[in-house]
């Protein structure tokens, strides 16, 4: 397999308007009140901790829970004309927008900034669709997610992460640096053994999805502009996709690529290019985010040791309640945006046709009004109504099973044979979307 830039696409033209593509509803400024004081788009703001930007985040819901806020800085394709946008930080209204999708759609992107249709589609799949587009192309990969095949490969998750964690204890007591010596491992293996992406590419296939949720982060972005990332990244994958399609046509076998190549609902299959699509959606939801939550996780028990402590009292009937706590904690995917379409109110404020509505996950995740002490990493924690998977409606997270069979595999395993660690401060990635962390020490002592 080749990834030589030289062959990349011709980013203009990907970005350049099309007047053939449905024309986007745009946001105005008419009839807007002037931008919130409290500021929540600037570069400055999202390199804060998250305890720092979750002061500003309770001021905004005790004082101004739907503000109106300026462009954010950091945009794959800054607009000179971008009005700004509507700032949702309590739980109830994420989860009110998350679940009414008649009024606020998802078919021109999830991200802060308008992005051309052709590249919401060959980046974000069904997450940029709306019913009933949506619907159908989401029954037809639904095939990998049933609960049958969910219990087919979790004796290969559970025999992935004892490997994993064999390899840590051949290293201890040490210290080793945690996200690619254990947290980034499981999901990228697990993805790679679902999809049947060949040894060779999983490298680069991780290294691909990384930059796909990076692309304001000046480590990834060097000398290249945002949206060369992103199209970069995205035409990798898509290039190791259409190989993959390819082998399996000839050879098929027991994965992803197979089951979406001869996926049929009415007559209809999956085309290579959707299919593509997916396989780029599934590179990030599937390895970024639990590689993340698995390093907040143990940076949150280095600080909490008495919530491990009691976690291993009794780990098999406390780790499902557990990993709701995790998933809260880390919050890792930290903005959606949703557009509306019909006129509408929210907390009072007027919403138009048009308007822009981001949704602040961290926010409604330690919304006082609906988690007591949310800063309090509690285990025990019940009922955990978390916005983790994206707050319910028809874009709830697909591979959310998935994601806590991993965490719970992980964790059996790490903390029953590494059961004394403690984590160093974390670098953490520089964007507005993903709360990730690139490196983070990890000091440890195997068991006996």
């Amino acid at each position: 397999m080749s990834t030589d830039t030289s062959a990349r696409p011709d980013f203009d033209e990907i970005f350049a308007p099309d007047e053939e593509e449905v024309e986007f509803i745009t946001a105005t400024s008419a009839g807007k009140p002037d931008h919130s004081p409290i500021d929540i788009s600037t570069k400055a703001f999202w390199a804060k901790t998250s305890e720092e930007r979750d002061e500003t985040f309770k001021l905004l819901r005790e004082t101004d829970p739907v503000s109106w806020q300026k462009p954010v800085e950091d945009a794959v394709t800054p607009d000179p004309d971008d009005p700004g946008y509507w700032a949702l930080v309590k739980h109830e209204d994420i989860t009110r927008v998350s679940r009414d999708s008649a009024s606020f759609i998802s078919g021109q992107g999830v991200l802060f900034d308008m992005l051309p249709a052709i590249f919401l589609q060959m980046s974000q799949s069904f997450l940029a669709m709306d019913a009933p587009r949506h619907d159908k192309l989401r029954a037809l990969v639904s095939v990998a997610f049933t609960p049958k095949q969910i219990k087919r490969i979790d004796e290969d998750i559970r025999t992935a992460a004892k490997e994993i964690i064999d390899d840590l204890v051949a290293q201890g007591p040490g210290e080793v640096e945690f996200v690619s010596t254990v947290a980034e491992r499981l999901p990228v293996r697990m993805f790679g053994d679902m999809f049947g992406v060949p040894e060779e590419m999983r490298a680069t296939v991780a290294a691909a999805a990384g930059d796909v949720v990076a692309w304001c982060d000046p480590e990834v972005l060097g000398d290249r502009s945002a949206d060369e990332v992103q199209v970069e990244a995205c035409t990798i994958l898509h290039d190791i996709a259409e190989q993959i399609i390819e082998m399996r046509r000839e050879t098929p076998g027991e994965d992803l690529f197979t089951s979406l190549i001869n996926a049929e609902i009415d007559g209809e299959h999956l085309d290579d290019f959707e299919i593509g699509a997916f396989f780029v959606l599934m590179a990030v939801a599937g390895t970024d985010t639990t590689k993340h939550t698995t390093s907040l996780t143990v940076k949150a028990m280095t600080e909490f040791p008495e919530q491990k402590a009691w976690l291993l009292e009794d780990f098999d009937a406390r780790i499902g309640v557990a990993i709701e706590e995790f998933i809260r904690f880390a919050s890792p995917v930290m903005t959606f945006r949703r557009t509306a379409v019909v006129e509408t109110e929210i907390g009072g404020k007027k919403i138009l046709p048009g308007d822009k509505v981001v949704m602040f996950y961290p926010s409604g995740n330690f919304d006082s009004d609906v988690f007591e002490d949310p800063w309090s990493f509690d285990l025990s924690r019940k009922p955990n109504p978390h916005v983790g998977f994206g707050g319910g409606g028809l874009h709830f997270c697909l591979g959310n099973q998935l994601a806590k069979q991993m965490l719970r595999a992980m964790f059996n395993e790490l903390l029953h044979r590494v059961p004394e660690f403690e984590v160093g401060t974390p670098e953490l990635l520089g964007t507005n979307f993903m709360r990730g962390v690139k490196r983070m020490p990890f000091r440890f002592t195997p068991a006996g």
